[in-house]
């Protein structure tokens, strides 16, 4: 049996990487290097295809590119991951100083057919229910 090795599907706006956020996503990048964790990294024209596609998981075929609205938040996409290697992986994260990463996901069944905008707009809607800023 072989081990999956784990893989993050990172995508981080361009706004960020302009606003002097590249030493702090540098940081991040770091960690997954010391970790053995590939890195992908996701585009604006990429937010369109399935997680599955993304993430080079079998059957899944790269979608024609349509307009999406943008991305606008960083987003951390995990695959192959073991509750233990997610610990891990954000402890090392903390003590490298890198901030939290609101939107987060391991891959599913279910969220592999989904598109990265998709994803991204559930763990929007998620994280704003989970942290209370759900309008009434």
């Amino acid at each position: 049996m072989s081990v999956k090795k784990e893989m993050v599907l990172y995508y981080c706006p361009e706004k960020d990487s302009q606003k002097g956020n590249d030493s702090r996503i540098a940081r991040l990048k770091a960690v997954l290097v010391r970790m053995g964790i590939r890195i992908k990294n996701i585009t604006p024209d990429q937010t369109g295809q399935t997680i599955g596609y993304l993430a080079g998981i079998e059957g899944f075929e790269e979608q024609p590119s349509g307009e999406y609205p943008m991305v606008e938040e960083e987003v951390l996409v995990m695959k192959n991951f073991s509750s233990r290697k997610i610990d891990e992986l954000l402890m090392n994260l903390r003590r490298s100083g890198v901030s939290k990463i609101a939107l987060k996901a391991v891959i599913t069944d279910t969220n592999s057919k989904w598109n990265f905008y998709e994803l991204y707009q559930e763990l929007k809607k998620e994280h704003e229910t989970m942290s209370g800023k759900e309008e009434s």
